[in-house]
């Protein structure tokens, strides 16, 4: 019989296919955080949040396209340190680079994200 226990692991692991400008995605693994159910519906709370307060200030009469970008790339990063503990770029993982990350690469944020949701997506199979 098979031995499991109930608690999960603090971490895990998944290959992220990062997208890049003018070259084939590259595959990088990205070291996540895990959340158990709870503690994910309230991630996913404060981002809706957090998205939607984006979306009011980008109706804001006046409002830059720099200045919306700028918020949209502090909001992706905030996103991704708040599930990415590591990385196997060269770089090293640090806010800095995060942010490097989230502004240089456009698709990033949503490759990492989907990643980290796909990883739960087993789980939840014949539920």
């Amino acid at each position: 019989m098979t031995k499991i226990t109930l608690a999960h692991n603090p971490t895990f692991s998944a290959s992220v296919a990062l997208p890049r400008v003018g070259h084939a995605p590259v595959e990088v693994q990205f070291e996540f955080r895990y959340l158990d159910r709870l503690a994910l519906a309230k991630l996913f709370d404060e981002w809706s949040e957090a998205r939607d307060a984006l979306i009011a200030q980008a109706k804001e009469e006046g409002i830059s396209w720099a200045t919306m970008t700028a918020e949209e790339i502090r909001f992706q990063a905030e996103q991704l340190k708040a599930i990415v503990l590591g990385w196997g770029l060269d770089d090293p993982f640090d806010d800095a680079a995060l942010h490097t990350l989230v502004q240089t690469c456009t698709g990033a944020p949503k490759a990492v994200i989907d990643a980290y949701q796909s990883a739960y997506a087993p789980a939840r199979l014949g539920n």
